[in-house]
């Protein structure tokens, strides 16, 4: 997706490191260059960045094809003080690296971030010398190969991470599902003021519902009514109302006023409905050369 030009030269927080999947997003929303990545150690992080004002925009992953949603992020949506403002979608392709002449009969270990493990696990059946240990980040994983020549490790990472830090990629594309896409979402700080353009047509809302027969299905029957289009729908428990949720939705509509009468019609059958988005819906389109993405 390409962003107003106005906006480069930001910087955008990022959970991981340089190198890390979360940058290669970044930098494909953001037009590739003119931004500056902020590291954060955790999606909490990339919250607080945003309230302090120490970053412009955040880039978040919410849901992986093969992992499902990653339902703590739904929480930081509702809880903390952040608004979608774009997505980002990106083919993810995971590789084998470590320090130059290492083979992969040479790798005793291989770190990484544990969803990345669970992509892979089929690939180190063949090797079961290799043990699999979990790690915060993938880019991380690599760079500490890099700066402490570690012989016998190997990470699984990005292209990006292996020409960043300078090492090998023993095998490419170990991930089992060669259809693994992960959704990045675009925040910034819910205080700033929001921008609506004109191309507008998708939107995040959470609520929860009365403890009632049919209460959720009359919601899903007003979105229907009114052409919206419901892609996503996720619950999560409220603590302390035991047997009680919050769903987490996605719309997608080509009709503002409809749209917008449909929040309407909504609002009398629900509790705390919060508009977490308006934003352009990103592009599925999944050939980006991610090796070419270094500033």
């Amino acid at each position: 997706m390409e962003y107003d030009q106005e906006n480069i030269n930001q910087k955008v927080a990022i959970q991981g490191g340089i190198g890390s999947f979360h940058e290669i997003a970044a930098r494909k929303y953001f037009s590739r260059t003119g931004i500056d990545i902020l590291p954060c150690t955790t999606f909490d992080e990339i919250a607080k960045s945003l309230q302090a004002g120490t970053s412009k925009f955040g880039v978040m992953a919410i849901e992986n094809t093969d992992a499902g949603s990653i339902l703590q992020n739904y929480s930081i949506l509702k809880e903390k003080p952040v608004r979608v403002i774009g997505e980002e979608y990106l083919r993810i392709e995971q590789n084998l690296v470590a320090l130059p002449g290492q083979s992969i009969n040479d790798l005793k270990e291989v770190y990484s971030h544990y969803m990345a493990i669970e992509q892979c696990r089929a690939f180190f059946a063949d090797f079961p010398q290799i043990k699999l240990v979990e790690s915060v980040d993938t880019a991380l994983s690599a760079r500490e190969i890099a700066e402490n020549s570690i012989y016998g490790r190997g990470a699984i990472s990005s292209h990006l991470a292996a020409e960043i830090y300078k090492l090998n990629t023993v095998a490419e594309g170990i991930e089992t599902n060669k259809r693994n896409y992960t959704r990045f979402l675009i925040l910034e700080d819910n205080s700033t003021p929001g921008n609506t353009p004109s191309d507008n047509n998708k939107s995040s809302l959470c609520f929860s519902l009365p403890h009632q027969t049919g209460s959720l299905s009359k919601v899903l029957s007003i979105i229907a009514f009114y052409d919206i289009n419901l892609t996503k729908i996720q619950s999560m428990p409220i603590l302390g109302k035991e047997w009680q949720y919050f769903f987490y939705i996605d719309l997608i509509f080509d009709n503002n006023q409809r749209y917008r009468q449909s929040l309407n019609a909504i609002f009398p059958l629900v509790y705390d409905l919060h508009v977490l988005g308006e934003y352009k819906q990103g592009s599925r389109s999944f050939n980006a050369i991610y090796i070419d993405l270094i500033p």
